[in-house]
């Protein structure tokens, strides 16, 4: 009967490692992760969450507290473990950090139920209300986008001055040689 109790807390301590490295192995390729309060969101909210936030290429997840203060030790989300107090989910941001808050923003938006606690985007502390503007910050392609497109504007602009003068200087041409 000992060795049962001895093997069963063995299995529980395998258990919780094993959560303890899916989330580490989760913090490695994240560009941001933001902590959330759902209580309160009914089962449709929350799986309209979870659709919203897998479509953004988010992963969200609810572990225990304990489990995600082990995982952050020694890592740049480190300063999380202040706010793992009370339910937390946590969403996983890896291409673009925007791109969780922005999901996460969306639906505490329309279901107040769901509050930011807080997140590190790119290595960086942001309580809720400093996670709520990370939020408002456009995707990454449309940044992109606008770019170039500011970008091509005096490009095009040029180009037609430098045609202008080109067709000037040929009309110039032509009436010397008439």
């Amino acid at each position: 009967m000992v060795i049962s109790k001895e093997v069963e807390v063995v299995a529980k301590l395998d258990q919780k490692q094993a959560v303890v490295n899916e989330i580490k192995e989760k913090l490695n390729g994240a560009a941001s992760v933001v902590l959330v309060d759902y209580r309160g969101l009914t089962v449709e909210q929350d799986t309209e969450l979870r659709k919203k936030l897998r479509e953004a290429g988010v992963d969200y997840k609810v572990y225990k507290n304990t489990m995600m203060n082990f995982a952050v030790k020694d890592t740049e989300f480190e300063p999380l473990k202040d706010y793992l107090e009370g339910p937390s989910a946590i969403a996983f941001s890896y291409n673009d950090p925007t791109n969780g808050p922005r999901v996460l923003n969306e639906i505490a938006s329309k279901y107040k139920a769901l509050e930011f606690k807080a997140g590190v985007v790119e290595g960086k502390l942001y309580d809720a209300p400093g996670i709520t503007k990370i939020a408002k910050i456009p995707p990454k392609e449309e940044l992109l986008s606008k770019l170039l497109g500011s970008f091509n504007s005096p490009i095009a602009s040029f180009a037609r001055v430098i045609k202008a003068i080109a067709e000037k200087k040929a009309e110039g041409s032509e009436a010397a040689a008439e």
